[in-house]
């Protein structure tokens, strides 16, 4: 028999009221705390803050607070990304961000999901779809992304978009749902 945490892993429906999985959200409310209320003026506290959340800061990668997530470790910055304030990582599922990638203030990646059917979702069952956004990716101020989504390399979000679908490497994308509007050279 699968625990809860393995079925949410495996992308399965789940319960995330389980304990093991509870244990998970408060070791990162925890972390996020601290990393929220570090001081600026040591930067290496802060850093180590984020270095024990995170799954993987890469060499360079920086993110303002306030930051919140779920779980953290299922998070991976590559290196030299930058994170803007009031960043929100809903990670149940892996949420990669690739090298040199800018995320503006307000940008939410979403990998969480529920079932559309009343009855499982009053049951409390849920799930989630990794995140992929490849390297020197810029999302705008208000960016949301949505479960199971890829952004391509070079790829530019504006502004307030929504990604609810793949966008292909470099493009600029805009608008809810996002599409792309440009072809970069």
């Amino acid at each position: 028999m699968t625990t809860m945490k393995e079925r949410m892993l495996a992308g399965e429906l789940y319960i995330a009221d389980d304990l093991e999985i509870a244990a998970d959200l408060d070791r990162a409310a925890r972390l996020t705390e601290r990393f929220n209320t570090s001081s600026a003026d040591e930067p290496e506290g802060r850093l180590a803050a984020l270095r024990e959340l995170l799954g993987t800061v890469g060499e360079g990668a920086w993110v303002r607070p306030p930051f919140y997530c779920d779980y953290g470790w299922q998070t991976h910055l590559g290196p030299r990304t930058f994170v803007n304030f009031n960043a929100v990582f809903l990670d149940v599922a892996r949420i990669t961000i690739g090298a040199d990638v800018q995320l503006g203030p307000n940008v939410q990646l979403l990998t969480a999901t529920h079932p559309v059917e009343p009855e499982p979702r009053r049951a409390k069952w849920e799930a989630a779809k990794p995140i992929t956004i490849g390297d020197n990716v810029w999302l705008g101020g208000g960016v949301i992304v949505l479960a199971g989504v890829t952004i391509g390399e070079n790829t530019v979000v504006g502004a307030g978009a929504v990604v609810t679908r793949d966008l292909p490497a470099n493009v600029v994308a805009v608008g809810n749902p996002a599409r792309p509007v440009r072809t970069l050279g």
